[in-house]
C-alpha cells in the first residue's frame, strides 16, 4: 500500500507561484510513475505532470509546460509540483498519484486545492 499526502496549496493572485509537496508513505515500485492531476469544478480530471522513479523522465501537460516543474526527494519520499506564473484557469483541486502506469494510477491522495484570482 502507498500513502499520500499533498500540501501547500493555497490561494494566490496571477503570475504568483506555489509548491506543491507531496509526501508519499509505503512501498514505492522502483519503477512506478508519480505525478500530479488536477480537476476543476465542472472538468474532467487531467495529467499535469508526472516522473517515472526509474529513470527520472518527466511528462508535462501543454498547459503547464514551462511554468510548471515536477521533482522528487527520494531520501524523503516527497515528490513536488513548483509553479510559476499561475493563471486563473490553474485554479483547480490537485491530486498526487501514484502508480505503474502514469495515466491511470493505483494511488492518489486526498487533494490540496490551488485558487488562482486574476
Amino acid at each position: 500500500q502507498v500513502q499520500l499526502v499533498e500540501s501547500g496549496g493555497g490561494s494566490v493572485q496571477a503570475g504568483g507561484s506555489l509548491r506543491l509537496s507531496c509526501a508519499a508513505s509505503g512501498y514505492i515500485d522502483r519503477y512506478y510513475y508519480m505525478g500530479w492531476f488536477r480537476q476543476a469544478p465542472g472538468k474532467e480530471r487531467e495529467g499535469v505532470a508526472s516522473i517515472y522513479t526509474g529513470g527520472g523522465s518527466t511528462y508535462y501537460a501543454d498547459s503547464v509546460k514551462g511554468r510548471f516543474f515536477i521533482d522528487q526527494d527520494n531520501a524523503k519520499m516527497t515528490l513536488y509540483l513548483e509553479m510559476n506564473s499561475l493563471k486563473p484557469e490553474d485554479t483547480a483541486m490537485y491530486y498526487c498519484a501514484a502508480g505503474r502506469a502514469r495515466t491511470r494510477p493505483d494511488y492518489w491522495g486526498q487533494g490540496t486545492q490551488v485558487t488562482v484570482s486574476s
